[in-house]
């Protein structure tokens, strides 16, 4: 497993070994023990992951999905696609760090076989940039409708260029909720 840190502390790029020959492919695509080993190495929060769900997303192309994060019972999550390739974008809401209200995105896909390590404290969302995107997330903690928050995808101060002006949106996406709102709510 390649190991690719970001300008954000704690969250990783994960990229598996893959082995290719004329039959196709095969990889192990998660390892308790080399992934908790990994944390070990690189992220300041946690050290061992307990997995409680797994979720399966599908989106045709130009779907945003996001931001979305909870305030109490907070996820964190390894997240990947399957099928397609989508533009993942993660927002630092811990309230304490230097990085607040910063941003990364990475584009994930079926060709790269990246995964992103999102730990608790981040609003998560992505927009699906090929015909259909199948989306997988591992997380830490359930989903709690009731602590569910969403952060206004094109929020001018955290500027995320998507990359794209009308995107396809959930209604709950559509009316998130500005950044300078949220930080004082975290």
């Amino acid at each position: 497993m390649h190991v690719q840190t970001t300008n954000i502390r704690d969250v990783l790029i994960l990229t598996p070994n893959v082995f290719i020959d004329d039959r196709g492919s095969f990889f192990e695509s998660f390892n308790q023990k080399v992934f908790n080993d990994i944390l070990l190495k690189y992220d300041n929060c946690m050290q061992n992951v307990t997995f409680v769900q797994d979720n399966h997303s599908t989106s045709k192309k130009q779907v945003l999905r996001g931001l979305h994060y909870q305030v109490q019972k907070p996820q964190a999550k390894l997240v990947r696609v399957v099928k397609g390739s989508a533009l993942d974008v993660v927002v630092d809401m811990r309230k304490h760090s230097p990085t607040l209200g910063k941003h990364i995105a990475v584009e994930l896909s079926s060709q790269n076989q990246k995964q992103l390590w999102i730990p608790s404290g981040f609003a998560h969302g992505f927009l699906a940039l090929s015909t259909e995107v199948e989306f997988l997330y591992k997380t830490t903690d359930y989903r709690y409708g009731e602590f569910e928050r969403t952060l206004l995808w094109n929020d001018k101060d955290i500027n995320i260029n998507w990359g794209i002006v009308n995107p396809i949106l959930s209604d709950k996406d559509k009316v998130g909720i500005p950044f300078k709102q949220v930080i004082k709510e975290i």
